[in-house]
């Protein structure tokens, strides 16, 4: 993807806007957006050299933008979102510019219903560990490196695959991990049945050649579906304490704290 001189962030201040914006920020792109309110998060972008307004203001909108990003989250009524979207061209959702960032690189997408942050933040642990070259893009504040965003070079990308409004599917990753398929978001698929299609549908975005690493607490027939929707190129392994899973998991309660990352 080619980095935008100017990009305008619409809902700048939620925690999956917030880091693509450090990211482009940190690229030299002209940073600038809106959110309804300030906070601890809006107050260090803005220290970042990020301009942030809280003010439902058309008038406070640059007239050369290059990309506008928004949130779903953000109310459809909402005077700059009216405005903005005169320029279809340029507008896009958070979910298709993250797609559009990683494609371009070696990335890794986390997803599940429960512990997408928890397995991002360990798993950019472990890449640091190993000093491989890496971005993060995170759903929450990695307390060893006090951001959303983890910065140590391009060569992999790791961020979370959000199901809500199917967001994950506008994703390429060269690997996934599925850790648990509880049901969620039922506003969007109705029921847990739908959602799971969703996730199968997402397992068919891996790129060939790809890896798939499935939870072994998942139902055996639902890891079964996987195995077969998958590319015949994408290797499918489940992971787990249990003694069945092609990578099992052992000492697990004799671990570092979680709250220390």
């Amino acid at each position: 993807m080619k980095i935008p001189n100017t990009i305008y962030f619409l809902g700048i201040g939620g925690i999956g806007m917030s880091s693509l914006a450090r990211y482009f920020n940190r690229r030299g792109s002209k940073v600038l957006g809106y959110d309804r309110t300030s906070s601890e998060l809006t107050s260090e972008m803005i220290k970042e050299g990020i301009s942030i307004h809280f003010t439902d203001s058309p008038d406070l909108i640059p007239n050369e933008i290059d990309l506008i990003v928004y949130t779903p989250a953000i109310p459809k009524n909402l005077m700059e979102f009216i405005h903005l979207s005169q320029w279809p061209d340029k507008i896009k959702k958070r979910s298709e510019v993250l797609g559009e960032l990683t494609a371009s690189h070696k990335n890794i997408a986390i997803a599940g219903t429960h512990g997408k942050t928890t397995t991002s933040v360990l798993l950019s642990q472990l890449l640091d560990h190993c000093k491989i070259s890496f971005t993060a893009f995170l759903g929450g504040i990695s307390k060893s490196h006090h951001s959303n965003l983890i910065d140590k070079g391009d060569s992999w990308m790791v961020e979370e695959a959000d199901e809500f409004d199917r967001s994950f599917l506008q994703l390429r990753p060269d690997i996934a991990v599925i850790g648990s398929l509880d049901a969620d978001h039922l506003d969007i698929y109705g029921d847990r049945m739908k959602m799971v299609e969703s996730y199968l549908e997402f397992s068919r975005k891996i790129k060939s050649g790809g890896i798939l690493f499935l939870y072994q607490g998942i139902a055996e027939t639902e890891i079964e579906e996987f195995r077969n929707i998958c590319n015949p190129k994408v290797k499918v392994l489940t992971y787990g304490p249990q003694l069945d899973a092609d990578i099992q998991i052992k000492n697990s309660t004799d671990r570092t704290r979680l709250d220390e990352f």
